[in-house]
């Protein structure tokens, strides 16, 4: 899968995978850095070497990342890269299924955690920085046609932002946290 797709999960097995807090880091050091190996991961996560690489291969039997053979220097050399620039499920894939359900709301937890990790940091952040995280919510009455439209649209624009090529002109660039999230609900 290329590296611009977006992973589809249809398995909870994968869900279940990729929920671990350690595997979770590692898929975002590899989205962000790009392809890495065992031994820059476990240095840029503060594991040991050996916990890194099962947990890479664990990710690996979920075809959420896979070797680049192409990066080694040499033979005993392993490199590692994501598949697809990001992961999305649906729910209703896992009707019944607690690990589904179980894989959801940690994944629910991780994206508030990352938010109060911001709240926690902000200060340490240039000012420029402030006015530029943003949060937002909003109604809308949709059909489920316009609902899986608008899903297409969101990951497009995403992509257009986490898919590209860094542009060199000079402006500092930060790794942002994007998360959305869009379920029927009440007011």
């Amino acid at each position: 899968m290329a590296d611009r797709e977006v992973h589809e999960v249809h398995d909870s097995k994968v869900l279940a995978a990729m929920s671990h807090p350690l595997r979770r880091r590692l898929l975002d050091v590899l989205r962000l850095d790009g392809p890495c190996t065992a031994s820059v991961l476990a240095e840029r996560t503060g594991q040991a070497v050996g916990n890194v690489s099962h947990h890479l291969k664990v990710l690996a039997a979920s075809d959420l990342v896979e070797e680049a053979p192409e990066l080694a220097r040499d033979r005993r050399e392993r490199w590692w890269r994501r598949v697809g620039y990001a992961v999305s499920w649906s729910p209703s894939d896992f009707p019944d299924d607690p690990v589904a359900a179980a894989a959801e709301s940690l994944a629910l937890e991780r994206q508030v955690s990352m938010a109060r990790q911001w709240f926690a940091e902000r200060e340490t952040y240039p000012e420029e920085w402030h006015r530029a995280a943003f949060a937002t919510d909003s109604w809308a009455k949709m059909s489920v046609a316009e609902l899986a439209e608008l899903e297409q649209k969101v990951h497009e624009l995403i992509k257009s932002y986490s898919g590209r090529e860094i542009p060199d002109d000079g402006q500092e660039r930060r790794p942002v946290f994007i998360a959305t999230r869009a379920v029927p609900a009440r007011p």
